[in-house]
């Protein structure tokens, strides 16, 4: 059965989809069986997964709907390695389509049911706000991993986040935790991040990722490309360490399996 992460924050430009496409990647090449399904209504994971957003005829936005089933919607057979279930513009009409639906927080959930046993792992890429679409993630999602700038406002948001998790777990999705904090556009020159990465590590602890993504220039020119940074320069800072993210999220999730296996024995 996958494991379903919602990659949030709702801080825009902080490295959401960029970790999604690239982690995503990452298992791919990991021998891993991944689905990312894009939740943003501009549709940048499917445009940096190398697929032209506007000529979708089936896109989430008719899964959620209930005019599509996931299968329908679904494009394989992509170059970057994994499945994905795109997203464009006509999301941005789900928000208001869906408040009058039965089950509108749940709708991803559902019909994410019909192919979750076929991924090791399903990847669900936030919009950058606690709204409707964001939480039918959480809703859907397992656990939450969340991307962020070591800056001040970041922590500001940051609490905003975890209060919203609390909420959601308590009333719609009571097994939803917070999977990691993940740095990223990280500067180990500027005081102030590593003042704010000291900060997080002190209040979550081991919550928090020993791998830190870089500030790197491959990183951020490969969405031109319509690729991960995997397929646009392997070598490069940026894709080493998503390659190493990729390697402690399999480690995390091993010890943890293990972990539960002997607590039963």
């Amino acid at each position: 059965m996958a494991r379903i992460l919602a990659v949030a924050n709702q801080k825009g430009g902080v490295g959401k989809t960029t970790t999604s496409v690239n982690l995503a990647a990452s298992l791919g090449a990991a021998a891993r069986r991944v689905l990312l399904v894009d939740l943003d209504p501009q549709g940048n994971a499917t445009m940096g997964s190398g697929v032209d957003k506007r000529k979708l005829s089936r896109t989430v936005y008719h899964v959620l709907l209930g005019q599509a089933t996931v299968r329908e919607a679904l494009l394989t057979g992509l170059s970057c390695g994994y499945h994905l279930l795109p997203a464009n513009r006509e999301l941005a009409g789900a928000e208001v389509e869906l408040v009058g639906l039965e089950g509108r927080e749940s709708r991803l959930r559902v019909a994410l049911a019909e192919v979750e046993g076929e991924y090791d792992y399903i990847f669900l890429d936030c919009p950058p706000a606690l709204n409707l679409l964001t939480v039918n993630g959480l809703t859907a999602a397992h656990s939450v991993m969340i991307p962020m700038q070591c800056e001040y406002y970041a922590l500001e948001g940051l609490s905003d986040l975890v209060q919203t998790i609390r909420r959601v777990r308590a009333h719609l999705n009571p097994r939803l935790e917070i999977e990691g904090l993940l740095r990223t556009m990280f500067d180990p020159r500027n005081t102030l991040s590593l003042q704010v990465s000291a900060q997080l590590v002190q209040h979550f602890g081991d919550k928090v990722y020993r791998t830190v993504i870089p500030r790197n220039v491959r990183l951020a020119e490969a969405p031109s490309f319509g690729v991960p940074v995997l397929n646009h320069d392997r070598a490069s800072k940026g894709c080493q360490a998503y390659l190493a993210l990729a390697g402690e999220l399999l480690n995390r999730h091993q010890a943890s399996s293990s972990e539960q296996t002997r607590q039963k024995a």
